[in-house]
């Protein structure tokens, strides 16, 4: 496996890209960009990052880990142009890593299922091409899978996540209206979407990745959703190899990774 830490700011040593591509394959394979989550206030990259990234890796999706930035560097929509350089990043160099560049999805956890929403909804604004020199789509991912992710502003979302995306705990309108991914959405620039959330999930409310849904439906955005009655927040994989508990075992909801791998061949 080709395992190596891409630098992709050069104004900040902490903001990297890590590979998981597997060194075997002849043809051109799909690839994915994993965000962990972390609430914007860390990164959770030892059970939502290399953990995801060679589960994908064993199906044969070469896959890259996204440290962004957090805490007070999380202001938006900084977050959103990293995950973008690291989205143009793999598509720039698709032929060294073998990789399909028609087809480069991204998979977010929690706070980094809203970046990953994000980088699906938000990737044609002007607060990101205005702030990038790079082509214009190159960072529009083919599918985003978002799981347990933060997605809307509510009452009852993770405030947490939106006061380090706001920079502030009274954001304006306009930073609602472009960190609610549940608004503004259209067929022509959301990309298509795989979610899955825990009903009884007492961090991050199921109520986000609802309203989601029904905003995907609305806009005529194709879109697979799956929730599981009962399970705690930042669940992974589900099973041994990311589980803090015994109660984090739960090997139907383990059954996530095929359900988004399968999806993803329908793209």
């Amino acid at each position: 496996m080709r395992h190596e830490v891409i630098h992709l700011c050069k104004d900040d040593e902490n903001v990297t890209l890590t590979t998981y591509v597997p060194l075997t394959r002849v043809e051109k394979s799909d690839a994915m960009l994993v965000i962990p989550g972390g609430g914007y206030g860390a990164v959770c990259s030892d059970r939502e990052g290399e953990s995801i990234a060679m589960a994908f890796a064993a199906r044969g999706i070469h896959c890259f880990v996204l440290n962004y930035s957090v805490k007070e560097k999380a202001k938006f929509p900084r977050p959103l142009l990293e995950a973008s350089l690291a989205m143009a990043y793999i598509r720039e160099h698709a032929e060294e890593y073998g990789v399909n560049a028609e087809r480069v999805f991204v998979c977010g956890f929690s706070a980094g299922g809203h970046l990953a929403g994000s980088l699906g909804t938000r990737w044609h604004t002007k607060e990101v091409n205005e702030a990038l020199d790079i082509p214009y789509g190159i960072n529009r991912p083919t599918g985003m899978l978002l799981c347990y992710p933060v997605l809307s502003y509510f009452e009852k979302t993770h405030m947490g996540t939106f006061h380090n995306a706001f920079g502030t705990k009274e954001p304006t309108e306009e930073q609602i209206e472009f960190c609610s991914l549940d608004r503004g959405l259209s067929a022509e620039t959301t990309a298509p979407a795989f979610l899955w959330h825990t009903a009884n999930d007492v961090c991050v409310n199921v109520q986000n990745t609802l309203r989601m849904a029904t905003a995907l439906s609305e806009a005529g955005v194709p879109f697979e959703a799956h929730i599981y009655p009962h399970g705690s927040h930042g669940l992974g994989l589900a099973n041994e190899i990311t589980a803090l508990n015994e109660r984090m075992i739960l090997p139907r909801i383990a059954g996530w990774v095929e359900l988004a791998f399968s999806w993803m061949k329908t793209i």
